[in-house]
């Protein structure tokens, strides 16, 4: 009885015999809303970054905070600082705002937010053990983020410059850099679109090489700790074992 009871808490108590529900859903919402992200911006043809878009990276953002079990003072601050860019970005969308200025400051918002995203998720899952479902989640969740930051890069960088930073019939567009961001990052490169300024080719190449060291980098550290041994807290232990 004592040996089955110890096992089963060992089972609970090491992420490789299991995963966290929670976690596995605060995933979940994440691919959602991230699905969602890339469906608004894939339907702008035009440069200027999607605000419902921005609203959703922000509530990615927040979700991320929670998932990742950052301390609720960071939790807080976080928070009060996303609600209060979602509400500047409501009220501006009612009032009808726009213009290069404010295309600038959502794009780069939306940088920011999805640099910060993934360097979360991959520094939570670095300090936890195991290959489970949760890990792999999380790696995929990272990709994605990884590939719509450096969608936003371009976009940036295109309401910046004044020439097109792309070489084709479909010109610059959110949806467009988009696609070439997935399409670079995975090392596809269909060839439709082309990146003539400096700064574009330069995003390009190190989108590429990030893309090609992720999988042995990043998900490297996610699941390292695979091989740590695994320590048993003092539920594991009968009585009789307690000192």
């Amino acid at each position: 009885m004592a040996h089955a009871l110890r096992d089963r808490a060992r089972r609970r108590a090491d992420p490789r015999f299991g995963t966290d529900t929670a976690a596995l859903i605060g995933y979940a919402v994440l691919l959602i809303l991230l699905v969602a992200c890339y469906g608004l911006c894939a339907r702008q043809r035009t440069t200027d970054p999607n605000p419902i878009a921005f609203l959703v990276i922000l509530a990615t953002v927040a979700v991320v905070f929670r998932v990742t079990d950052a301390r609720p003072f960071v939790q807080h601050v976080a928070w009060a600082v996303l609600s209060v860019a979602a509400i500047a970005t409501i009220v501006a969308t009612l009032l009808g705002a726009e213009g290069q200025a404010l295309d600038v400051v959502l794009s780069a918002a939306s940088l920011l937010a999805l640099l910060i995203a993934p360097a979360r998720i991959i520094g939570h899952q670095a300090t936890r053990r195991g290959l489970n479902v949760e890990a792999l989640l999380a790696a995929i969740t990272a990709y994605v983020l990884v590939g719509l930051f450096f969608a936003f890069m371009l976009n940036l960088l295109s309401l910046l410059s004044p020439a097109p930073i792309f070489d084709g019939a479909e010109g610059d567009s959110l949806a467009n850099q988009v696609f070439f961001s997935f399409t670079t990052l995975t090392t596809t490169g269909y060839g439709n679109l082309v990146p003539v300024s400096t700064g574009a080719q330069t995003v390009a190449v190190t989108e590429a090489i990030t893309g090609q060291f992720f999988l042995i980098t990043a998900v490297a550290r996610i699941m390292r700790g695979a091989g740590r041994p695994t320590t048993a807290p003092d539920v594991l232990h009968s009585p009789k074992e307690m000192p």
